[in-house]
């Protein structure tokens, strides 16, 4: 089997560069000690046991930065509840298609989760996932309106049967009391239930499957350690200059046949460096977040569910505002927000300098565009960055009207760098999601972005093998490795219903789920009991 340009992973000989400059090498490098590089790294040992990986990660551990509990929002993003996931037409109807693609992506993530618990790479299911309902909540005869509409548009599809719809305060109450005691009965509500939505905690999962990895002998994790730069050899393998942040910076360097960077906010400083013409079309800004959270008994045992509301106009899809039940490695709790905030940092842990570095002049008119363009982003990033903890207490009390301010505790979650791409007769635009960008040759990736981000990885991973290593995808021993580890290999979910009640049936057996199974076969999505 070849890479393209002639790059051999089937003897794993020395490449000639690794050869010439006496520096080791590896097949694969990955960069970023988060869920995407431990997602891919555990799909190709899978793959190809026998292919070299390196993994640096600059700080002292694995899942630190966006995948730390902490520092996300926790949720399985399957699109049940995430009201920006679907647009309003201007007849009055919804287009659902991109809640249908994250619904499917997020169905392959647990089937693959499952595969690992089944293969022993992930164990105690508990300790990473676990079933929360999902529901979107609205108040005023408008958003009423949307979710009836959003609701008629997905009940019937397989994907969202056993969706509950109800304008009933009685019955919302009795879905999610801490939303709606104290609120006031003349507001007209609405909400929909998806009893099969997730709580994970993708620190976890990144840890564990990081042990596994380094249990390999042909996987190395070295951390503390920073990617400095990345330069193409002659032979079309990459040169990666990294150093030791703990013993004075010392540089040495790896070369590798592929790399990705998965290093989240700081991955477009690190595509920038690879100099690639694909890098060249994109720029970044970076967003913060903060959570209001208790982990008060009597309050958290009002709340078993994730409740999701409606954005405000024109702030960025990782602002709609929730209210969740939370597992914070072993600790019930309950977050509300996010607000946002600003740093001129791509990660928690990282630098001042990030934002400036990052511009280059083929992306300065785009960014600046952008900004002119989305006015409405702008005022709305203004206005989080001035509210007072009264006024983020007051957002809180929309979804939980009678909380006691005393039992309420703020915590600064990760940075996200909203990715900005120059295209081609519209100028610098907002790309809302996780965006993976492929040098031409197929030997370098990285991806952009922010949410669904986790939730999605595995699928995400797999367009990655699929443009990075396409003769291996196609070869029978490939196909038959991902249809073992991800039953619907392949398929849509949402045209073979039946083929959905198994991987279904499948990851809840695995991950030990207490959701109910859902007669996806039923036009009108009824739930059946637990097998």
């Amino acid at each position: 089997m070849k890479l393209r340009h002639g790059i051999t992973f089937c003897s794993l000989p020395q490449p000639e560069a690794a050869a010439a400059s006496g520096d080791t090498y590896a097949d694969v490098v990955l960069i970023g000690g988060g869920t995407m590089s431990a997602t891919l790294g555990t799909l190709l040992q899978s793959l190809q046991p026998d292919w070299k990986i390196r993994l640096f990660e600059r700080l002292d551990k694995a899942a630190e930065e966006s995948s730390n509990v902490w520092n996300n929002a926790g949720t399985g993003h399957s699109a049940f509840a995430e009201m920006n996931y679907t647009s309003p037409q201007p007849d009055g109807s919804v287009d659902i298609q991109r809640a249908i693609s994250i619904t499917e992506q997020f169905e392959v993530s647990r089937q693959f989760w499952a595969s690992q618990v089944r293969d022993g790479v992930l164990a105690n299911p508990r300790s990473f996932i676990n079933t929360v309902p999902h529901l979107s909540f609205v108040w005023g005869k408008e958003r009423v309106s949307f979710l009836n509409a959003r609701f008629e548009a997905m009940h019937k599809n397989p994907l969202y049967a056993g969706m509950e719809y109800s304008e009933e305060p009685e019955q919302i109450a009795e879905w999610i009391p801490l939303v709606m005691t104290g609120r006031d009965s003349r507001d007209p509500v609405a909400a929909t239930r998806m009893p099969v939505g997730t709580e994970v905690n993708f620190g976890e999962i990144t840890r564990q499957m990081m042990g596994s990895l380094a249990k390999r002998d042909n996987f190395q994790l070295d951390v503390d350690t920073q990617v400095r730069d990345l330069e193409r050899n002659d032979d079309g393998t990459w040169r990666v200059t990294v150093a030791n942040t703990s013993d004075g910076g010392n540089e040495r360097s790896v070369n590798a046949r592929f790399v990705f960077i998965g290093a989240g906010g700081a991955a477009l400083p690190l595509l920038q460096k690879s100099d690639i013409p694909e890098a060249k079309q994109y720029g970044g800004f970076p967003v913060g977040g903060q959570f209001l959270y208790t982990t008060n008994p009597d309050v958290v045992a009002k709340h078993d569910a994730k409740v999701y509301g409606l954005a405000p106009a024109g702030s960025p899809p990782m602002s709609v505002p929730h209210i969740d039940k939370r597992i914070l490695d072993g600790t019930p709790a309950i977050m509300f927000g996010p607000f946002a905030t600003f740093s001129s940092k791509f990660l928690k842990n990282g630098s001042w300098t990030d934002l400036m570095r990052s511009i280059t002049p083929s992306n300065l008119w785009p960014m600046t565009k952008v900004g002119l363009d989305n006015m409405d982003l702008v005022r709305y990033l203004i206005s989080q960055l001035r509210m007072s903890e009264g006024d983020q207490f007051k957002e809180l009390q929309g979804y939980y009207p009678e909380a006691d301010r005393d039992d309420w505790k703020l915590w600064t979650a990760g940075q996200r760098v909203q990715t900005i791409k120059d295209v081609e007769g519209k100028g610098g635009t907002l790309q809302f999601g996780t965006e993976l960008v492929t040098g031409a040759e197929g030997s370098i990736a990285a991806l952009l972005g922010a949410s669904p981000g986790a939730s999605t990885a595995p699928s995400i991973m797999l367009q990655l093998l699929e443009r990075a290593f396409p003769e291996q995808v196609a070869s029978p021993e490939w196909q038959a490795e991902l249809k073992r580890l991800i039953p619907s290999f392949g398929h849509s979910l949402s045209e073979n219903p039946e083929l959905l009640r198994e991987a279904r049936a499948h990851s809840r057996e695995h991950l030990e789920l207490t959701e109910p199974a859902l007669d996806t076969t039923s036009s009108l999505g009824e739930a059946t009991p637990e097998p």
